[in-house]
């Protein structure tokens, strides 16, 4: 599976300026009527919390992968975000999460959004990606890191 394929170049965030999870959540999704304009960027945000309540999805490393779903999707979508400062999204290990990954998917999808999920957990395990990542010249640098993965 490429992940490329879920991405869009104006679902990345080079330079998220939220400071709690709520925020970020809020930010992550921000660009979506953009290109979506049935999408509802609170009720989406609104899912995320949901998800959250249930466990965090700051899987320690510097590393958030919140997602959700959504009946109002026809397409299963990949934002990302990078936070400079790193913001406390109560990780496992406890230290401030720098890197989102956010997988939405419509109601109806079963096992995509599971790869794509997983498709991303193993490629922030990379040390040397995530240090890429971090050091990614803005959001283009960050689209073409991502396009050669």
């Amino acid at each position: 599976m490429k992940l490329a394929e879920y991405l869009d170049k104006d679902l990345i965030i080079s330079d998220l300026s939220a400071r709690t999870k709520k925020e970020v959540l809020a930010e992550l999704v921000s660009p979506l009527p953009g290109k979506f304009p049935g999408v509802d960027p609170v009720r989406v945000a609104q899912v995320l919390l949901d998800r959250e309540m249930l466990g965090t999805t700051g899987i320690g490393d510097g590393i958030a992968i919140p997602h959700g779903k959504l009946d109002s999707l026809d397409q299963v979508m990949v934002i990302v975000g990078r936070s400079r400062e790193g913001v406390d999204f109560a990780s496992l290990d406890h230290k401030p999460a720098t890197i989102f990954f956010t997988v939405l998917a419509p109601s109806s999808v079963v096992g995509l959004h599971l790869k794509i999920l997983a498709t991303i957990s193993r490629l922030l395990k990379d040390n040397a990606f995530r240090q890429a990542f971090a050091d990614a010249e803005g959001g283009d640098g960050l689209w073409r890191l991502l396009q050669s993965v």
